[in-house]
């Protein structure tokens, strides 16, 4: 995997009808680094990150202008396929979603759905080096045919990582990932992110300021549909250079 994984967006608007959400972000997110997005709720964090997979097409008089390439690729190029894309570019969202069937079925479905294997063997494979990056494997071995619904919550977060893996992805896009779980649950997330970013390029939006300070090293703020700032998550925390992003940093709104 090279180091052209890297997302770049430039000039980023979206609107919804009338009215604008996002005001011309641009912003880089390293290969294989986590990049937080953080800011008050409602200043169009989870509209830009939908942006990167095109989550945003499903929605009726949702427009996109400005340009987000996945290493080379333009994904608004209509030579680009959007299931292909969505392959590349992996999502978890803010509550666990796994499909209503087992455990094995669903990591399956992806390599199924796009024909990544060639045997049966080749599919035990997948679903357990998954199952394994998820942190998950000796939890489930040996009831992958129960259905994935009756996992805790924890565990089926992780169990939608696990999926989000089986396809190969490039990139795995975290919508507050840890926002429904427990102290314990999230910290085993938090772990899971710090061992994923070796191989995939990580974005995560958080609610959450000491799990941004945590886990990524790169920090953008956003307020009122605008990126304030970007940089090191360092720099962000300790020196942020536009004073209301050290307003928010220290609790004065948001």
């Amino acid at each position: 995997m090279s180091d052209s994984n890297q997302i770049t967006a430039e000039n980023v608007n979206v609107f919804y009808g009338a009215k604008q959400a996002l005001f011309g972000v641009s912003l880089v997110m390293p290969a294989r680094a986590v990049t937080a997005l953080i800011g008050p709720s409602g200043c169009g964090k989870s509209t830009f990150l939908r942006c990167i997979n095109r989550m945003n097409d499903t929605i009726e008089h949702c427009r996109v202008e400005g340009t987000i390439k996945v290493g080379d690729d333009d994904i608004h190029s209509p030579a680009l396929d959007v299931v292909q894309l969505r392959a590349r570019v992996g999502m978890v969202f803010q509550k666990p979603n796994p499909f209503p069937k087992s455990i094995y079925d669903n990591i399956a479905y992806g390599p199924k759905l796009h024909g990544l294997y060639t045997s049966k063997a080749d599919l035990d494979a997948i679903v357990e080096t998954s199952l394994r990056r998820a942190g998950l494997w000796e939890e489930v071995k040996d009831r992958l045919h129960h259905p994935g619904t009756g996992l805790s919550g924890g565990q089926q977060q992780r169990l939608c990582i696990a999926r989000a893996v089986a396809v190969s992805p490039e990139v795995i896009l975290m919508d507050e990932p840890c926002s429904a779980l427990d102290p314990i649950a999230t910290s085993r997330i938090e772990a899971l992110i710090e061992e994923l970013k070796q191989n995939y390029t990580i974005v995560i939006v958080t609610h959450s300021m000491q799990q941004a300070a945590r886990v990524s090293s790169q920090t953008a703020f956003f307020h009122l549909g605008r990126l304030v700032e970007q940089g090191d998550t360092e720099q962000i925390f300790h020196a942020p250079r536009d004073p209301q992003t050290r307003d928010y940093i220290e609790g004065r709104y948001g």
